[in-house]
């Protein structure tokens, strides 16, 4: 009687729990705002995604911690960050002050979600800039922070977005447009956040987590819209001669060779890192 055995040694199959586990807590944050601006909720649904931006700068560094990043969560992530700051953050919009607006309300709309999904997939695909210190267009999460922090700062004034449905589509439209242009946004990647820093650094840092705290949705989209608008700065700054290429088109054209040799690009940066 002869006894088959078989030695399995290819790695076992699965799906790692935690980081997968913060993602769908980040997608479910998305999926939860677009509920609540249907049903009238728009500071809870504002709330929301900036909860879900929580949930996605976590799941990419505790992968990396614990090792367990994979080719599925990657893939998992980037299909909740299309729903989270693409869907989510245009249907608020829509629900809260362009719903009146007809054609122009739902286009507007539609373009942020547009840009959202092009933006991830130059992201995945690697394209355009290679120099870890920035990222080319407007991240995804910056840009729903920006619609968020508009609809939680009009519902706390007890603003009527359709009074202002055009100024509501006009940021929308813009914010979108940045995510797909060329203009170089700070990463802040070549911050060394194990270096040690002195006192007042840190007395500085509880200042600014309170003054964020007593007035969270003012400071939130005043940080998040200083910061779209560094992006064009930092781009002309960087260049001796403002040229299309600069502000849009393709890959090729996003290597910014007019660059100062100050400015030289290190090496590629090639980590997926949580803000595309």
């Amino acid at each position: 009687m002869t006894e088959s055995k078989t030695n399995d040694t290819s790695p076992r199959k699965g799906i790692y729990l935690l980081p997968n586990l913060l993602t769908t807590a980040g997608l479910f944050s998305g999926f939860f705002a677009i509920v609540s601006s249907m049903n009238g909720h728009f500071e809870a649904a504002a709330v929301a995604i900036f909860i879900a931006m929580i949930f996605d700068g976590l799941d990419g560094r505790v992968a990396r911690l614990t090792n367990t990043q994979s080719e599925f969560g990657a893939q998992y992530d980037s299909m909740s960050d299309m729903l989270s700051f693409g869907m989510a953050p245009a249907l608020v919009a829509y629900n809260w002050g362009l719903a009146e607006y007809g054609k122009f309300g739902w286009l507007a709309a539609f373009i942020f979600v547009a840009c959202a999904a092009l933006r991830l997939a130059r992201f995945n695909a690697n394209l355009g800039v290679t120099d870890g210190r920035f990222f080319q267009g407007l991240a995804s999460p910056a840009a729903a922070a920006i619609v968020a922090g508009m609809v939680w700062t009009g519902s706390i004034y007890q603003i009527d977005g359709d009074n202002i449905g055009y100024l509501v589509g006009l940021l929308t439209i813009v914010t979108g447009l940045l995510m797909v242009s060329n203009f170089r946004y700070n990463s802040f990647k070549d911050v060394n956040w194990r270096d040690k820093v002195s006192f007042l650094t840190i007395l500085v840092v509880v200042l600014v987590f309170v003054v964020i705290a007593s007035r969270p949705a003012e400071m939130l989209f005043g940080i998040f819209f200083i910061y779209a608008c560094s992006g064009p700065v930092t781009t002309i700054r960087s260049v001796r001669k403002l040229k299309l290429e600069h502000v849009v088109g393709d890959s090729d054209d996003a290597d910014f060779a007019d660059l100062d040799n100050n400015n030289a690009k290190p090496e590629a940066d090639n980590s997926k890192d949580k803000t595309e």
